[in-house]
């Protein structure tokens, strides 16, 4: 071990706030490294990465330099059973084989529909050709798809879920970042739908209203009391 590095350990472990982020900067290769095992179970990698950052740090923190070991030794078990811990208690929503069945069903219907009629099929259309109601069509296609980042900024105001947490440090933001996503599951099932129509999957305000068969003042009023709740929880 390097003594720049000595020198940085023991002034993160000192409660030093930069020298903690320089050392997950300087070993940012490591923690990918490890975070890339994990690929492809659900979890977006930047969530990955942020909980192998988790794991780095509380390996900074009970890292003792008399080990005589090479910190990486010590730090590379501490990411993994980070993010293995995340994916075995709370990571990867399980869908189960019922809404898998469904969103295949409303899949194959869209797609007959969209041959028929020459165009995108309605929420109307593809709830008669289905038999479900348009929540129900929204739950499917929300469980079965594909997230997008909370960097993503969606609506009209430009707003990114990261913006709801706090300016806190390295530590505090890969924390908050986890429990937002915990956070979300405390909403109501109309909040929830709302908010990943809104910002996982990216449609307006507009979109996510004909989806849920109710009004965009509606939306606007369910997404904006959503939003406040999920800063209150974080």
């Amino acid at each position: 071990m390097s003594l720049p590095q000595e020198s940085l350990l023991q002034s993160a472990q000192n409660g030093d706030r930069t020298a903690a982020e320089t050392l997950v900067v300087q070993n940012s290769g490591l923690i990918w490294s490890v975070a890339r095992r994990y690929f492809g179970r659900g979890v977006d990698p930047d969530d990955l990465y942020q909980l192998g950052c988790l794991g780095f740090l509380k390996a900074v923190e009970g890292f003792d330099l008399d080990y005589g070991t090479q910190f990486s030794t010590y730090a590379v078990p501490k990411i993994a059973g980070e993010i293995r811990r995340f994916l075995r208690d709370d990571g990867t929503v399980k869908v189960s084989r019922s809404l898998k069945e469904r969103s295949a069903m409303i899949r194959a219907a869209r797609e007959r529909l969209t041959n028929a009629l020459g165009q995108e099929p309605t929420l109307l259309q593809l709830s008669e050709e289905t038999g479900l109601q348009p929540e129900e069509i929204a739950a499917a296609e929300t469980a079965t798809g594909t997230a997008e980042s909370i960097q993503k900024r969606s609506g009209e105001d430009g707003i990114a879920l990261e913006d709801i947490l706090t300016d806190g440090g390295m530590e505090d933001s890969i924390v908050e970042r986890i429990a937002l996503k915990e956070a979300i599951s405390c909403l109501s099932e109309r909040e929830q739908m709302v908010i990943k129509l809104r910002y996982f999957h990216g449609l307006t305000q507009d979109k996510t209203s004909k989806i849920l068969g109710v009004s965009q003042v509606q939306i606007s009023r369910i997404e904006k009391k959503a939003l406040t709740a999920l800063r209150d929880c974080i």
